[in-house]
């Protein structure tokens, strides 16, 4: 049975914005079968857009027969480039009112309990952490009946296990909830937003071939990355090249150009721009074209007039940005690598935070929440607009990121570069601790 109507696919996208006065968005209903007493229930489809978590199937049953009730969340966006990994530190009951979006594909842990939940054993919910916590206990409940008559031993461990789990929604010790998304899509909520939360730790990572394979994205028999055809870099400085993509977007066939660009008083980095004719998305990525650097590079520029918007930056994808008098931090790959200038940075931090949080907007918001993030959008327009001085900090790890001295080749009096080095838990996030470049032997 299609649940697709005619008349959507001749309007274009099916996938409609979520808005409260919007009497066209109604979900479509379905006859299905109830599992729980095997009656004939009705299902609710609704397909629409939220912000950050792109388009979505919303689906909930419900029996009217025995009252058995049943609701899923399911992605039916893109993949994005990077996993992501959410550390939450449970210290109040505050935290378990935090809206959590888990997708099908992600791994849930309490490392204090020894307990996890596999990818793929559970649909994708939003919901909060105590509403994932309920959702465990449900999950553990539901054949403990067969258990007690079974096998009284494993039903009384599991009983026991089961009020751990609910006592944790009592937060008289500190617990750690972690949210491993290979595919992205999954999202935890910061109540402090913009400013950075102390509870929350986010680390994209790169996907492996095992978790790709999971995803779907990559054959199972395919186990070994492809290599480029050639090494010589001199063939490519100069050319453009282009290679077949999605759009990141709407998923339509798409060119994305490649180059190689020496950036002045820096070093050389790629530069990747893609293009779409059938929505006119466009974006722009930049990857650094050398090595890690020795030392961490840390660059801190006194913003003191409108003219300072128009620098040239290169961030890599290591870098964060910070900006103390407005109390704003950005982790390290929140945002791709990008070469542009300041202002487009400061535009580019303002639409991460206030347009594209999903807990900005729908039922999600809440007054304060939406004065407090409508006030830091305002207080980056002041910025750009060169009315409100401040300073920002660019702090890479590795090395790779570029602000423009303007004085070049005389210091600049409004900036300073700093170089440090690494602690242990950067180079672990980089990778580093476990990269072994020397001592190797070749075989003959």
């Amino acid at each position: 049975m299609s649940v697709i109507s005619e008349e959507n696919v001749r309007g274009g996208s099916v996938f409609k914005d979520i808005c409260a006065d919007d009497e066209d968005g109604q979900p479509t209903e379905i006859e299905s079968l109830c599992m729980n007493c095997y009656q004939n229930g009705t299902t609710r489809l609704l397909l629409t857009k939220i912000p950050f978590f792109k388009e979505v199937i919303v689906s909930s049953f419900s029996c009217a027969n025995c009252s058995w009730s049943n609701t899923e969340i399911q992605s039916a966006g893109r993949i994005q480039d990077q996993g992501v990994c959410y550390t939450l530190t449970v210290k109040t009951k505050q935290d378990l009112n935090r809206e959590v979006v888990k997708a099908d594909s992600a791994t849930t842990r309490i490392p204090e309990l020894d307990f996890e939940i596999p990818p793929f054993t559970q649909k994708g919910s939003l919901s909060t952490v105590e509403g994932l916590l309920d959702r465990a206990v449900a999950g553990l409940e539901q054949d403990q009946p067969v258990r007690r008559a079974t096998d009284p031993e494993v039903s009384d461990k599991i009983d026991e296990f089961i009020r751990k789990l609910k006592k944790l929604k009592e937060v008289e010790d500190e617990f750690t909830l972690v949210i491993e998304d290979p595919s992205g899509n999954s999202f935890v909520e910061n109540p402090v937003a913009p400013q950075k939360d102390e509870a929350l730790t986010v680390v994209h990572f790169k996907r492996t071939v095992q978790q790709e394979q999971q995803l779907g994205i990559r054959a199972d028999d395919d186990d070994a990355l492809g290599e480029p055809a050639g090494n010589d870099l001199d063939t490519m400085r100069g050319e453009v090249l282009v290679f077949n993509t999605n759009c990141p977007e709407c998923n339509a066939p798409a060119s994305t150009n490649m180059k190689l660009v020496q950036v002045p008083h820096f070093k050389e980095v790629v530069i990747m721009a893609t293009n779409c004719e059938s929505c006119g998305h466009r974006t722009n990525e930049v990857k650094s074209g050398g090595a890690t650097e020795e030392l961490g590079t840390r660059i801190t520029l006194h913003v003191t007039s409108p003219s300072d918007m128009t620098r040239d930056l290169l961030k890599s994808e290591t870098c964060s940005v910070i900006i103390p008098e407005l109390e704003f931090e950005l982790g390290m790959a929140a945002l791709c690598g990008k070469f542009t200038t300041l202002e487009g940075l400061l535009n580019d931090i303002k639409e991460l935070t206030v347009s594209k949080n999903p807990f900005f907007c729908g039922d999600s918001s809440t007054s304060d929440r939406l004065q407090k993030l409508g006030e830091f959008g305002q207080k980056v327009d002041k910025v750009i607009a060169g009315e409100l001085h401040v300073h920002v900090v660019l702090d890479d790890p590795a090395g790779n990121s570029y602000l423009q001295n303007v004085y070049a080749p005389d210091p600049d009096p409004e900036m300073t570069i700093e170089k440090y080095t690494r602690s242990f838990e950067q180079n672990e996030e980089l990778g580093l601790n476990d990269m072994k470049t020397e001592g190797y032997q070749t075989e003959d």
